[in-house]
């Protein structure tokens, strides 16, 4: 049967009790299908909503990766939490932070000697 789109990150760990009647905010981070070393970092009040319209095509910035499929997420009790969230996702060390930790991916290139 098919899965929900947040069947990833519920086996990540991150659960499903939070939703957007309950007030929650969430910074997403999404892996195109097609094209597996494109990810794109959001957030929304509505993340079941706001998959769809990833994957409707109207948004401008993932419609040429179609499909998109929910990486992790991380519920935010303030608007305000989730967009500094999202902004540090989208930093050089954001990025880093959540390819290890929650993505299962390690950085690019090989580690750095202890100097």
């Amino acid at each position: 049967p098919p899965q929900p789109p947040y069947a990833r990150a519920w086996r990540l760990g991150f659960g499903w009790q939070a939703s957007a009647s309950v007030g929650m905010f969430f910074v997403y981070i999404l892996r195109s299908s097609a094209n597996p070393s494109k990810t794109y970092v959001g957030f929304t009040a509505d993340l079941e909503v706001r998959l769809r319209e990833h994957n409707s095509g109207r948004n401008p910035f993932t419609a040429k990766f179609l499909p998109w499929d929910l990486e992790a997420y991380v519920a935010c009790r303030s608007r305000k939490t989730a967009i500094s969230l999202e902004k540090y996702f989208k930093s050089g060390s954001g990025v880093a932070f959540w390819k290890k930790r929650l993505s299962g991916q390690a950085p690019e290139g090989p580690p750095k000697p202890l100097a």
